[in-house]
């Protein structure tokens, strides 16, 4: 992803060709079924226009819940999450409805963690290492929202 900045100062990530493609790449699997391990289409209303958007994201279980991480921070679907309260999650013909919270620091700590330890691509974005502390993660979950789901 590239950088560019917003008119407050902070970085603004976008996805290059590359990106694109893998994207596009892993899309196409996962409809099939296919693709990494605990991948899923998620697709939720646009905030402003109401039209369904997908994007593959990896979700993380523990202890039976199911959670959603944005590991590059609040993009335009987890602004859409937040609207929304509710998602669908698809992986090949299996479809769920959703509903999200978005959780506190201290619960989403360690499931930040947790994914790091399973999502090894997205670890470049993140100064922390996946053995370090829960602490650590701690003031990371302002950047990079953690939404618990349930069943709708």
């Amino acid at each position: 992803m590239g950088t560019t900045e917003r008119a407050d100062g902070r970085p603004r990530r976008r996805r290059g060709p590359g990106r694109r493609l893998v994207d596009g790449t892993v899309t196409a699997l996962v409809r099939l079924g296919a693709g990494p391990r605990g991948t899923v289409l998620l697709t939720v209303p646009g905030r402003a226009s109401g039209v369904p958007r997908t994007t593959p994201v990896t979700l993380v279980e523990d202890a039976g819940t199911r959670w959603l991480v944005a590991p590059y921070g609040p993009v335009a679907w987890v602004h859409n999450v937040r609207a929304a309260g509710a998602v669908d999650v698809r992986r090949g013909r299996r479809r769920e409805r959703l509903t999200v919270e978005e959780v506190d620091a201290a619960t989403g700590a360690p499931v930040l963690r947790q994914y790091l330890r399973e999502v090894a691509v997205v670890r470049r974005v993140f100064d922390v290492s996946p053995d370090d502390p829960v602490d650590a993660f701690v003031p990371l979950v302002a950047t990079h929202p953690v939404f618990r789901l349930r069943p709708a």
